[in-house]
């Protein structure tokens, strides 16, 4: 059993004892629990030489379970390969004032939307302009929501081309310096995400839980709102590469990250858990201990709403016009882009390609002669 399935099936009764989850953090809970067990049927195979047979249990395939992200990570960077250009890329942050969280948590649906709506119409809008780089760049958005101890704070991670489309459909590429200033780009943002933010309000569009339900009066309202102007917002920048480089491998490392990996958890009691994180007050790793119960509430914290896209796409990626952008683009930097790895490959050549995982071997007699034999379902009692 893996680590945070453990926590779960060890403490989770007792935590919906004693909280109130919602239906879709239940869901992630219980397929947390049961991923890769007996509860979600296996897979027969069977090899045709010596008929030597195993099972192998399902996985739960939840996007918020530790155990399910590896291969579609994977996949998921293998498309975007053949998505990106010859130029430079930028990674930039937009985060909010912690005194938002509470609001935030209280409508994760519209105002996780409107987090994503915000980055990109100010990445698009100030890009555009011809003091910056004069043209509509491709960028991809992946929303996280947690900090290093599995603390609230939602901040979306943008990865921008250095380079993008004019109006008159040609190329234009930046500097090798991200070519946004940052206080503008706060500035920016902070202004589209607060009238966002008012006409939710004035559209009686926004829930007040119980932590933020004096903001529902208008005085407290209007202070509330004056008070985040008031604070500077500061994006920023991160790492700066290649396209053709590192650039969609790097991404790779936030689109499919949950809150806590495995391999951060070092230690379970019965009651406790110790993980690492980092801090960064000092530059080094610390070691957090806390009850299973608290563990799973942070975790179970930044499980996003049904059917919510956390990854969204814009500029020339746009999907209703991203084909025919990238084969402009490839034609313009007289480069073609990558062709994607996996798409013409079975599950299980990917499997071997990526860990030499051989899923046609047979563990008896060595040959290459294991074969899909059926399925087999749990039954309720």
């Amino acid at each position: 059993m893996y680590k945070i399935q453990e926590i779960f099936t060890t403490s989770y009764s007792d935590f919906s004892r004693d909280f109130n989850p919602t239906m879709v953090q239940q869901k992630a809970a219980l397929s947390i629990i049961n991923c890769k067990s007996s509860t979600l049927g296996c897979n027969i195979s069977r090899c045709l030489d010596c008929g030597h047979s195993e099972t192998h249990n399902n996985s739960c395939r939840n996007r918020n379970c530790p155990c399910c992200q590896g291969i579609l990570k994977e996949l998921w960077i293998d498309a975007r390969k053949a998505e990106v250009i010859d130029a430079s890329y930028f990674h930039a942050v937009f985060t909010l004032p912690a005194e938002l969280n509470p609001l935030i948590y209280a409508n994760q649906a519209s105002l996780y939307a409107l987090m994503h709506q915000c980055a990109s119409k100010t990445l698009l809008e100030l890009s555009s302009d011809q003091k910056y780089l004069g043209a509509t760049p491709g960028i991809i958005q992946v929303l996280h929501t947690w900090g290093q101890e599995m603390n609230y704070h939602p901040h979306i991670h943008c990865i921008i081309s250095g380079a993008g489309l004019t109006h008159a459909k040609q190329l234009k590429k930046s500097s090798s310096k991200f070519f946004i200033p940052v206080k503008v780009l706060g500035n920016v943002f902070r202004g589209k995400f607060l009238e966002g933010l008012q006409k939710l309000f004035v559209k009686n569009k926004l829930h007040f839980s119980s932590s933020c339900s004096i903001l529902q009066n208008s005085y407290a309202w209007s202070e509330f709102r004056d008070s985040l102007y008031k604070k500077t917002w500061i994006p920023y920048i991160k790492e700066t590469f290649n396209g053709f480089g590192n650039a969609i491998d790097y991404l790779g490392r936030y689109t499919h990250r949950i809150a806590i990996s495995n391999s951060r958890v070092t230690s379970i009691t019965d009651s406790e858990v110790t993980f690492t994180a980092n801090d960064y007050k000092t530059g080094k790793k610390k070691n957090v201990t806390i009850l299973h119960k608290e563990f799973i509430r942070r975790f179970l914290m930044h499980v996003l709403p049904s059917g919510f896209q956390k990854i969204r796409y814009y500029g020339f990626l746009n999907n209703r016009s991203k084909k025919k952008n990238l084969i402009l683009l490839a034609k313009l930097t007289n480069k073609e882009l990558f062709k994607s790895l996996f798409t013409s490959m079975s599950n299980e050549e990917i499997l071997l390609s990526l860990w030499g995982i051989n899923t046609k071997q047979c563990n008896k007699c060595g040959n290459n002669s294991m074969r899909h034999a059926g399925k087999l379902f749990h039954q309720l009692n």
